[in-house]
């Protein structure tokens, strides 16, 4: 029963060690899986439709990537609340989907080329789009605003809101939709997904006509330090980038 028993206990540890494995491009290799986590409700990178399928711009590069390496893609679910979390206990090798590059995800992981150069701006309703165009005019008692939980846009709403109402959807698919219904005025999120709002409400929702956007920021792939990852995957995507395949992918997802 002690041998058994000490053979159990051995091949838990076994397997303890073995989840822990660091993640690396030979790893990958070996499970012969690419697993991509996206909370996918940021068009136009990464969208979960009802039927359960993925589409967008990162979910086509992530399928060319995967066909690359010569592995399956697997598509992991996460929330933006919770991406951080499930990137530190290893629950997929690639985070996608509209990430940004800040300095508390560069301090565990590693970034990819530059995909997108963008900034913050305010979507609201097109009668309202030369009142809202600086911080200032927002940042009204009178001013409801709205944004998606976790991540980047709910940070950028706490820092510089302190006056105006800041109400949290439970959802970044959806938060628009407070605005058509007159229960926001406004949601500063990345300039991409503003205009492509504007587009999906036309003569509704408009952007605003700011001067300049409020921030800087960079869209890329997320994953752990390993640099045969980062070899593989910038030598996937930065060559789409020359070519056109990735300005490409990205207007066709526009929609």
């Amino acid at each position: 029963m002690r041998r058994l028993l000490s053979v159990l206990l051995l091949a838990g540890v076994a397997s303890s060690a073995c989840a822990a494995d660091p993640i690396t491009l030979d790893t990958i290799k070996v499970r012969g899986t690419l697993r991509v986590g996206t909370p996918g409700d940021y068009r136009p990178f990464a969208i979960h439709n009802p039927d359960g399928s993925y589409e967008g711009a990162d979910i086509d590069m992530a399928k060319g990537f995967a066909g690359k390496l010569g592995v399956r893609l697997e598509i992991v679910p996460t929330e933006w609340a919770k991406l951080q979390g499930d990137f530190d206990a290893g629950n997929f090798d690639i985070a996608i989907g509209g990430i940004t590059i800040t300095p508390d995800r560069a301090a565990k992981g590693d970034f990819s080329v530059a995909l997108l150069e963008d900034g913050k701006r305010p979507v609201v309703r097109c009668a309202d789009k030369d009142k809202f165009i600086s911080v200032a005019a927002i940042d009204q008692p009178g001013t409801r605003v709205v944004v998606n939980p976790g991540a980047a846009n709910e940070a950028f709403a706490r820092a510089n809101f302190h006056r105006a109402p800041i109400t949290v959807n439970p959802e970044n698919i959806t938060v628009a939709d407070q605005i058509v219904a007159n229960r926001a005025d406004v949601w500063v999120t990345d300039g991409i997904e503003v205009d492509l709002v504007a587009k999906r409400h036309a003569g509704v929702l408009c952007a605003a006509a700011v001067p300049a956007p409020f921030t800087h920021l960079t869209k890329a792939w997320y994953f752990p330090k390993d640099p045969g990852l980062k070899q593989a995957i910038d030598g996937y995507l930065a060559p789409a980038k020359v070519d056109g395949t990735w300005a490409a992918t990205l207007e066709a997802a526009m929609k």
